[in-house]
């Protein structure tokens, strides 16, 4: 619909209940807008000559927008059966994911990202969550949405994300499980636990039975018993009292050793015995799930193991969160069938490199200027994620046509290769001070932004499909 001078996106067109308020989204040569007829509703803008408002997109204006329409307002969704993170680093994949959401019996998580990740991108959570916002009020997407503050270490940025109204907040508990303990070198029990744990069986239903050694208790204590008190304190400190209405994740996977079952069983145990109340908890599986490839390992162990780790998380009343679930096309079936349906995934680089599949297709110069940089990036960015990559196994780009530059995105090492240096990629300077690639990049896709919505749908559905989650 064209109206005075510009676009508007005829689906944003809203009107506030009980107010004679219209509200949409629109579009011209300059970019994305809002647009308020009547009175103001806090909305900070330009009043044009018939008297409308127009308010640029900004955090006071995403704000006013919340308050006016609640279902841009993210809200608790990990206590669905199935709930999917989205991970949108650009701040530009919402609206594809809208499409796919709108068709699938999950409830996306749109706003998701970690202070690493913010840090590489310069964003910030006001951004993140305002991003998802207009986004949705631009599509018109009632169905419900969350907001994560993902893999969170510290009191600092726990409360700068629920200060903010984000929904769901991923404790990471990395820095606080211990490494290179082992059954013999393992520090007396504490007594607190031999009663609790010594000498009996455990049983969880569907015929699975654990039970624990002196020996392999006293290592699982010393490995886990800083991380449950750091969870137990993170959650008495801002989740507790229910003020900010947000669910907690507890992140155990970032680590260089599996969860074990056992290890699983007593974390889980010690926290709801402490009081915690968490919806979901992310073991580290065994094998890897290296970011933006699929599952490397033995399927066969991945499946029988997690069968148990789904029971327990089953028997304890919370969802298995699988992470860095990009692309594990192989393992999303024993994944979707174990946990009966029920689960949290979390994608997030895997939006990106469907963004940069379009940039080689529809730019095939930038691409390859791009790709060019992230060969002479990857050592510094590899600093900050664990891949297997082989460059060495990587196409010269000197030997590929144009058309060819999109097959990369099947290739292994390119797919980490870009996935791991997004970051410096964004933030690459020219000698001038002015962005080598970022405002190229987004020039791209702003203008072919049904372009990259489908390959997100195509590439995401392709996620959803492989878990067996239905279409609504």
């Amino acid at each position: 619909m064209h109206y005075s001078g510009f676009d508007v996106y005829e689906r944003s067109v809203h009107r506030a209940e009980g107010s004679e308020v219209e509200v949409f989204m629109a579009k011209d040569a300059a970019g994305d807008f809002l647009v308020i007829a009547g009175t103001d509703h806090g909305f900070k803008g330009e009043r044009l000559a018939d008297g409308k408002i127009r308010a640029p997109l900004s955090h006071e204006n995403a704000g006013a927008l919340r308050a006016l329409f609640p279902f841009t307002a993210p809200g608790r969704v990990l206590r669905k059966e199935r709930s999917f993170g989205l991970g949108d680093r650009l701040g530009i994949a919402t609206p594809g994911h809208i499409k796919l959401f709108e068709r699938y019996d999950a409830y996306p998580v749109f706003a998701q990202q970690s202070i690493r990740e913010l840090n590489l991108t310069n964003r910030t959570y006001e951004d993140v969550l305002d991003a998802a916002s207009f986004a949705v009020f631009r599509e018109d997407f009632q169905k419900g949405w969350g907001a994560d503050g993902d893999h969170l270490k510290t009191a600092k940025d726990l409360e700068y994300a629920l200060s903010l109204g984000f929904t769901m907040i991923t404790l990471d508990c990395s820095d606080h499980i211990k490494t290179g303990v082992t059954e013999a070198n393992a520090p007396p029990l504490p007594e607190k636990y031999n009663g609790k744990y010594l000498g009996k069986q455990f049983d969880i239903g569907e015929g699975i039975v654990l039970s624990f050694t002196g020996a392999a208790l006293g290592a699982i204590a010393a490995i886990y018993g800083e991380a449950i008190g750091f969870a137990a304190d993170m959650y008495g400190r801002f989740l507790k009292d229910g003020r900010y209405g947000a669910d907690f994740e507890i992140s155990i996977d970032e680590t260089s050793a599996p969860t074990t079952p056992l290890q699983h069983y007593f974390v889980a145990r010690e926290l709801i015995d402490a009081g915690v109340s968490f919806a979901t908890m992310a073991p580290r599986f065994c094998g890897e799930f290296q970011k933006g490839i699929d599952y490397i390992g033995d399927l066969a162990q991945f499946e029988k193991e997690i069968k148990v780790h789904a029971a327990i998380a089953r028997h304890f009343k919370y969802k298995l969160s699988i992470h860095s679930g990009s692309d594990k096309f192989s393992v999303f079936p024993a994944i979707g069938r174990e946990s009966r349906g029920v689960f949290h995934i979390k994608t997030a680089g895997t939006n990106w490199l469907e963004a940069m599949r379009v940039i080689a297709q529809l730019d095939p110069a930038l691409y390859r200027e791009v790709h060019q940089y992230a060969l002479s990036a990857f050592d510094e960015a590899r600093t900050y994620y664990h891949v297997t990559t082989d460059l060495s196994k990587i196409p010269g780009l000197a030997s590929l046509s144009d058309a060819e530059l999109p097959g990369l995105f099947e290739n292994n090492d390119c797919r980490q290769l870009i996935h791991i240096t997004y970051g410096l990629i964004l933030n690459k300077k020219s000698s001038g001070g002015s962005f080598a690639f970022r405002d190229r990049l987004y020039k791209i896709w702003r203008q072919k932004e049904d372009t990259y919505a489908r390959a997100l749908e195509r590439h995401i559905g392709k996620h959803l499909d492989l878990l067996n989650v239905k279409k609504s």
